[in-house]
C-alpha cells in the first residue's frame, strides 16, 4: 500500500483519562523510588550482581579433585578437595579422600620436615573423616594408611616413641575397618603395609597376596592394593615381582609419578640401570606435560648415576633439582655427597655447609651461579638466584651429610680459606657422636678426622676416604 498525504490518526481525538491506570502509575513510581533508596543504603544489591553464596556444590569439587589425582597433579587435587570439604564439612568420605591424597603426596616431598608437615595435615583430615562417619570401614582403613606412613616418616632414633604410637594407631584403625567390613580389600592391603613396618613379613605377604587376588579391576582402590603388594614383595627383596605389581598399579593410575619412582628404584636394586632411568624419565615427562616443577625424579636419576659411578651426570641432575628448589637443604646435601665422591672437595664443602649449618644468600648464590646457572656471582643476573638456606637437624636421613661435612672440613685443616676448619669439624663430630656414638662407622670417621687435626705441623692435606653409605631407614621416597 502506498502512503499518501492523508493525515494519519493514532487515536481518538480529545483528552481521555482512566483513574485506575493513574493509580497503578503512582504505585510504580513510589515503589521505584523506594527500591532506589534501599539500593543506595546497601539494603538491596544491584540487579544481576553475583551472589556471595557459592553456587558450586561439594560433589563437583570432589569430582574435579579426583580428576586431578588421575592426571597426576596431586597438589591441585589437594587444593580442590579442600574446597569440597569447606563447602560440605560433614562429608566424611571427602575428608578421607583428601587424607589419602595428602598422604601419597608426602612421598614426593624431599625433606623430612616437609613430609611430616604434610602427614600432619593428612592426620587432621582423616580424623575429621572418622568423626563424621565412625562406622565407615573405608575411612578407618585410610586412617590406618595415614598413621602407618606417619610412623615411617618419623626418625628411627629421635622419633622412636612417636613412631610406635603411630604404628599402634594404624594397627587399631585397620582392625576397626575389618571389624566393620571383614572383606574390605583396602583394609586388608593397609593391614599388610602395617605388618611390613612391624617387621611381620610372613603375615604381610599372606594378607597382601589375598587382597590382590580379591580386588576387582574396576575397584576405585585397586591401585592402592597392587601398590601395597609391590611394597611387601620389595621388602622381601623380590624386586622383579614387586615391579610387576607396581606396573599393575600404574595401569590403573598411569600418571601417578610415585609409582614410576618405585619401579625405577626396584630396577636399580636389580642393577638394571637403563630400565631404572627409563622409568625415572617417564616421571619427568609426566611432570613436564602437567607443568609441575618436581625435583624428586631428578634426585632419583642423580642417585642412580651416582651408584653407577657416573658422578658428573649425577651432579647435573641434582643441580637441575636444585634449580627447582634452591632453598632445599636436602638437595644441597645430596649434591655435596656427589661432589665428595667425585673428589670435588671445594664444591662439597659449600654444598654440605648449606645442608648442615645452613648458608646465607651470598653463599648459595655463589654455588648456584657456578654449578646451576653458569653466571657471574657478582652480576645483576645473580641477584635473583641466591636464597637463604636453613640447615637440616641431625637425624637418620641427614647423618651422612653431617659426618661427610666433618670429613671435608678436616681435609681443609691447613687451608687459609678455612682457618677454623678443625674447630668446625670438632663441633660437627661432637653433635654426631652425642646421638650416633655407638655406630662404628661414625666413630671411626670421627676418630680419623680428630687424629688428622691433632697432628701438628702436618704438610699437605691427605684426601679423606670416601664415606660409606649412611644407615638406611624405611622410606616411601626412592
Amino acid at each position: 500500500m502506498r502512503v499518501g498525504n492523508d493525515r494519519l490518526s493514532f487515536g481518538t481525538d480529545g483528552p481521555r483519562s482512566d483513574p485506575r491506570r493513574m493509580a497503578i502509575f503512582a504505585v510504580l513510581i513510589v515503589a521505584g523510588a523506594l527500591l532506589v533508596w534501599l539500593h543506595e543504603t546497601g539494603q538491596v544489591p544491584a540487579l544481576f550482581e553475583p551472589t556471595h553464596i557459592p553456587t558450586r556444590n561439594a560433589v563437583s569439587y570432589a569430582e574435579q579433585g579426583q580428576a586431578y589425582f588421575s592426571a597426576g597433579n596431586l597438589e591441585e587435587a589437594i587444593r580442590v578437595y579442600q574446597e569440597a570439604v569447606r563447602v560440605d564439612p560433614g562429608d566424611g568420605r571427602m575428608w578421607a579422600d583428601l587424607a589419602r591424597i595428602q598422604t601419597y603426596s608426602s612421598a614426593l616431598l624431599t625433606t623430612a620436615d616437609d613430609r611430616r608437615a604434610r602427614l600432619a595435615a593428612a592426620r587432621e583430615s582423616v580424623e575429621r573423616a572418622v568423626e563424621a562417619n565412625p562406622d565407615d570401614s573405608t575411612a578407618a582403613a585410610i586412617r590406618a594408611f595415614v598413621y602407618d606412613w606417619s610412623a615411617t616418616a618419623e626418625d628411627a632414633t629421635t622419633g622412636a616413641s612417636q613412631r610406635e604410637e603411630y604404628l599402634t594407631t594404624a594397627q587399631t584403625s585397620v582392625a576397626r575397618a575389618l571389624q566393620l567390613e571383614p572383606g574390605n580389600v583396602l583394609a586388608l592391603a593397609f593391614q599388610a603395609e602395617v605388618y611390613v613396618d612391624q617387621q611381620k613379613f610372613t603375615q604381610a605377604m599372606a594378607v597382601a597376596s589375598r587382597a590382590a587376588s580379591l580386588v576387582a579391576p574396576d575397584d576405585p582402590f585397586s591401585m592402592d592394593v597392587h601398590r601395597v603388594y609391590g611394597t611387601v614383595l620389595e621388602s622381601n627383596a623380590q624386586y622383579r615381582l614387586a615391579i610387576e605389581e607396581y606396573l599393575r598399579a600404574a595401569a590403573v593410575a598411569p600418571n601417578f609419578t610415585y609409582l614410576y619412582l618405585l619401579i625405577g628404584a626396584n630396577y636399580r636394586q636389580l642393577r638394571d640401570i637403563e630400565s631404572a632411568l627409563e622409568y625415572f624419565d617417564r616421571a619427568v615427562r609426566i611432570n613436564e606435560q602437567l607443568a609441575i616443577e618436581d625435583p624428586t625424579p631428578y634426585l632419583a636419576i642423580g642417585k642412580t648415576y651416582m651408584q653407577d659411578g657416573e658422578f658428573f651426570i649425577a651432579a647435573r641432575n641434582i643441580e637441575r633439582a636444585l634449580a627447582i628448589s634452591p632453598s632445599n637443604p636436602d638437595i644441597y646435601g645430596r649434591l655435596g655427597i656427589v661432589f665428595f665422591k667425585s673428589r670435588n672437595y671445594e664444591g662439597a664443602i659449600v654444598a654440605l655447609q648449606c645442608a648442615v649449618d645452613g648458608c646465607p644468600q651470598d653463599v648459595s648464590q655463589t654455588l648456584l651461579c657456578e654449578y646451576v646457572y653458569d653466571c657471574d656471582a657478582g652480576s645483576e643476573e645473580a641477584q635473583s638466584y641466591g636464597v637463604e638456606v636453613v640447615g637440616l637437624p641431625l637425624r637418620d636421613d641427614s647423618l651422612e651429610y653431617y659426618y661427610t661435612y666433618g670429613s671435608v672440613l678436616t681435609y681443609f685443616r691447613n687451608s687459609a680459606n678455612y682457618p677454623s676448619a678443625c674447630v668446625d669439624a670438632e663441633r660437627i663430630f661432637r653433635v654426631v657422636l652425642t646421638t650416633y656414638g655407638s655406630d662404628p662407622t661414625v666413630a671411626d670417621i670421627a676418630a680419623a678426622s680428630r687424629e688428622l687435626c691433632s697432628a701438628a705441623g702436618g704438610a699437605g692435606s691427605p684426601e679423606p676416604s670416601p664415606s660409606p653409605a649412611a644407615p638406611q631407614t624405611p622410606s616411601q621416597t626412592p
